[in-house]
């Protein structure tokens, strides 16, 4: 889609998003009921997330600004993450204890059809999974950061569904 963009006599900007922290959102409730999420990352591997409002503000930015400023655009939150810092940041926030439990391989397509994903769309979820803990995406030469953390992120999630 990026070539095909830069085909086009019309300039763009692209925003390349780091994982969305608001797939964590289903965790929720099993960090409220059960005291754990599930997540298809090894618990300590730490990954690159950042909240949808950050990509907003950007995007909005990237809008109002001359066109010279459009091009590509990599977009993480303040630190990294990993699943162990999501539990961690419910647990903060709920009070109670949460763990991270990791979902073993096997049993990842099947996980994502029963959470409501087709099977074509659990088998490329699982691929794409499988790329970031294997390390096989791009890396991001200049990073721009948004300012909410995942802790002040997870805040949110559990003040708004309270």
């Amino acid at each position: 889609m990026e070539q095909q963009l830069a085909a086009q006599p019309v300039p763009f900007s692209i925003i390349r998003a780091a994982y969305y922290m608001s797939n964590w959102d289903f965790s929720l409730q099993t960090a409220r009921q059960d005291g754990a999420i599930d997540t298809f990352f090894p618990i300590d591997f730490i990954l690159p997330m950042v909240a949808p409002r950050d990509i907003g503000q950007l995007a909005a930015r990237l809008m109002t600004e001359p066109v010279e400023s459009t091009g590509l655009y990599n977009i993480e939150a303040p630190e990294r993450y990993s699943s162990l810092n999501v539990a961690e940041a419910f647990a903060k926030t709920l009070q109670k204890p949460v763990k991270a439990v990791e979902i073993p391989r096997d049993q990842w397509i099947n996980t994502m059809q029963n959470m409501g994903f087709s099977h074509e769309a659990a088998i490329s979820f699982s691929n794409m999974t499988s790329l970031v803990i294997e390390g096989e995406l791009p890396a991001r030469d200049v990073v721009t950061r948004g300012t909410i953390s995942l802790e002040s992120y997870i805040a949110e999630l559990v003040d708004f569904a309270s």
